[in-house]
């Protein structure tokens, strides 16, 4: 029973030296001297403050792409205890001892290291040689922008790293595909595509372009599995449903996933809570909640309420009047009505309180049992402090002449009658007779009289003059096909009124009500909510010192100062390898040149080079060309600010087709064994000088040691290359 114990227990296991080589020496080039320095690099100044408030638990929005990429730098400061504790203001600021630096860069650096044997597996699965494998990762290894990028508290390491996950993952499905179909091993690496293809979208949505294209190499490889008579109907309904399973069910319900970590722990209000609803605020813990916590949820005849437009941007405002009048003539000699001014005032205040009334009657206190407002019902809105009646008539607005001022009426005995009736349509609801609720029912208010929709133009356009005290024009907007935000408005604070004198009104208007109706908002109407609001809320694009077109990442006319030493020469620039961008551009331009002629000679029944080669110099041109092509040419259409590390991902792709090019040229230009030796003796001196120029610039790649003036000088290659000299 135990004879198995008379023999050894041996297992055996084949190792690549190669890869563990490569990936030794990437972790050794991205994690050596990580705390240094142990300041403010760079955008550390713009991602830290992202950090800090995962820490605290505070809500915030960045319109810069989803939350994956930001969760996982903040794992680092979790995982390094990080209290979230530290101003980050200032680029070059030096880190307090309670900021984890190691371990907040930790994270980009692990990536940016594995990126070096993941470009090793992609060409041994393109099945090129091992040699031209082990290129592309020396390649990679010695490339300085890619090392300095990695290095700090930024996403494009870890963007890269999951692109090329996803594309290593695909090839080795693909290269599954003929022999062990629906194996274990076939699902683990088609899963993973999907995973990593995910994960980069998650991080940056520049991930979106390398998803595209494997997901249109699918569909190629698909459509010529439908050729293939060997393959059955039922064979082929699994294989395409398998692909959509894997490669858009599961990553879209990754990327949505993310967003429901982002939310669960950024639970309490924060800084950013103003653009979102008041629904959306109100679910926060903090903020508005403390505000509206216990507020009754259906308005109904007689309730005091502050109105919220709901367009939030370029800030919130609220329904508002005071006591002051509109002038009788404005600057430009037009005449006004001279009532009462209502404006959209961006604080809260007691102004900002409205009583909805029943036209039919005169009480401005909720009936028992309460009377709610349902869609389509005729309200007054009468001003809580002044108790006059919100009003449109045919006058042109201050700033909008070409709509109607609203105002509040005042009887002033001339030929001018109130209009006060609105008809409250509620945008967003499920029925026609949906009830009229607080916070999370958004209305349009449409004047009866005049058809006209209550908007908060001043949103859109500039402040009243100094007599509307700079606060935010309403206007009546005429002909109002379908809706803007601008028109809706969303009740925020609201309590059932109880006092019919206006004295005991106005003490009621400035206390808190306590009704126990709580309002929560799901998960998918928070989700849907906040990507809106990442794809649609950007900031206004400013020219930035270091900003550069798509055009000047291609020779590397530009480069970003990441961080200067305040009193040695020592200094950080994201500048790559010239000889590597050189090459990289070389090789694309020969690669374009000899597929064109390969083309036109084959229309010609002329085939230069095997047919089985042929196939491997299109797969590796779709993987590598069409990676550098898909990650690059989309910035030429972009309106946004560039700088030279969005051309990081497109590089990666550009440098895995040198090695590419080169066997190309070995294995089918080189014929003779002269000329096979001398183009090796080319290849040799040319990769010296890829390390001479990586040794060269590597001062400025790690930030020590620091260079004297006349070193300084001698690294400008470029006069358009900003090399940072300090005077004496």
């Amino acid at each position: 029973m135990l004879g198995f114990l008379k023999e050894p227990v041996v297992v055996t296991a084949k190792i690549n030296v190669n890869l563990v080589a490569l990936t030794v020496m990437g972790l050794i080039s991205r994690l050596w001297g990580l705390c240094y320095p142990r300041a403010v690099v760079f955008d550390e100044v713009y991602y830290g403050q992202f950090v800090s408030l995962y820490m605290k638990r505070i809500f915030f929005v960045d319109d810069s792409g989803p939350p994956l990429g930001h969760m996982l730098l903040a794992l680092g400061g979790y995982l390094g205890g990080f209290d979230g504790n530290f101003l980050w203001n200032r680029i070059g600021a030096d880190y307090t001892m309670n900021v984890p630096v190691w371990s907040l860069r930790l994270l980009p650096a692990l990536a940016g290291a594995l990126c070096v044997p993941l470009a090793y597996q992609i060409l041994v699965e393109l099945h090129f040689s091992h040699c031209a494998a082990l290129g592309a990762a020396l390649l990679i290894l010695l490339e300085n922008s890619l090392i300095t990028q990695s290095r700090f508290m930024l996403l494009e390491s870890i963007l890269i790293f999951f692109i090329l996950l996803a594309v290593l993952s695909y090839l080795k499905f693909f290269n599954l595909q003929k022999h062990s179909a629906f194996s274990g091993s076939w699902w683990f690496w088609l899963l993973l595509t999907g995973v990593a293809c995910s994960c980069a979208v998650g991080v940056k949505y520049m991930g979106l372009f390398t998803y595209m294209l494997l997901l249109a190499i699918a569909g190629l490889h698909f459509w010529h599995m439908i050729g293939d008579q060997n393959l059955s109907n039922v064979s082929l309904l699994c294989h395409f449903l398998a692909r959509g399973l894997a490669l858009i069910i599961i990553p879209m319900g990754l990327y949505i996933s993310f967003f429901y970590v982002h939310l669960a722990l950024l639970y309490r209000s924060g800084p950013h809570d103003q653009i979102m609803t008041s629904a959306f605020q109100a679910s926060l813990e903090g903020g508005l909640a403390r505000i509206t916590q216990g507020q009754p949820l259906e308005v109904a005849y007689g309730s005091q309420i502050t109105l919220r437009n709901v367009l939030g941007k370029p800030m919130q405002c609220w329904l508002h009047s005071h006591t002051n009048t509109y002038p009788i003539r404005y600057e430009n000699g037009r005449g006004s009505s001279h009532q009462q001014q209502v404006t959209c005032y961006p604080f809260k205040d007691v102004n900002n309180w409205w009583i909805v009334k029943d036209p039919g009657m005169q009480q401005l206190v909720v009936s028992n049992p309460p009377r709610p407002v349902r869609h389509g019902h005729i309200v007054q809105l009468v001003h809580g402090i002044t108790t006059r009646y919100l009003n449109t008539h045919d006058v042109a607005a201050p700033l909008s002449p070409h709509s109607q001022e609203v105002s509040c009426y005042i009887d002033y005995n001339i030929s001018m009658p109130a209009q006060n009736l609105w008809r409250v349509e509620i945008v967003n609801r499920e029925s026609d007779t949906d009830v009229w609720k607080t916070i999370l029912s958004e209305v349009r208010f449409v004047h009866v009289n005049t058809s006209a929709v209550l908007k908060a133009s001043g949103l859109s356009g500039a402040s009243l003059p100094e007599w509307g005290y700079r606060q935010l024009e309403v206007v009546g907007e005429k002909l109002s096909k379908g809706y803007h935000q601008s028109m809706v408005w969303n009740v925020e604070e609201h309590r059932y009124g109880k006092s019919q004198e206006q004295k005991e009104r106005e003490v009621e208007l400035h206390s808190p009500t306590q009704m126990d109706i709580t309002k929560n908002l799901s998960f998918m109407a928070k989700f849907t909510e906040l990507q809106w609001k990442i794809l649609t809320l950007k900031n206004e694009d400013t020219e930035h010192k270091y900003s550069s077109s798509a055009l000047d990442w291609i020779t590397m006319d530009t480069n970003i100062a990441y961080w200067l030493h305040p009193t040695s020469g020592a200094q950080i620039h994201l500048l790559g390898n010239v000889a590597t961008w050189a090459s990289a551009n070389a090789a694309a331009l020969v690669y374009l040149c000899l597929s064109l002629w390969y083309l036109l000679r084959r229309r010609r029944k002329i085939y230069d080079i095997p047919e089985g080669a042929w196939q491997l110099w299109m797969s590796a041109g779709g993987i590598c060309g069409g990676g550098w092509a898909v990650n690059y040419l989309p910035f030429f259409l972009m309106e946004k600010t560039l700088f030279l590390y969005h051309y990081l991902p497109a590089l990666t792709f550009q440098i895995l087709l040198i090695p590419v090019v080169l066997q190309h040229l070995s294995d089918h230009l080189c014929r003779s064994v002269l000329l096979k030796s001398m183009f090796s003796a080319l290849v040799v001196a040319w990769f010296s000088s890829v390390y001479f120029v990586y040794s060269t610039f590597s001062p400025v790649t790690y930030g020590q040691p620091a260079l004297s003036l006349t070193q300084l000088r001698a690294l400008r290659w470029k006069d358009t290359w900003n090399i940072l000299i300090r005077k004496q």
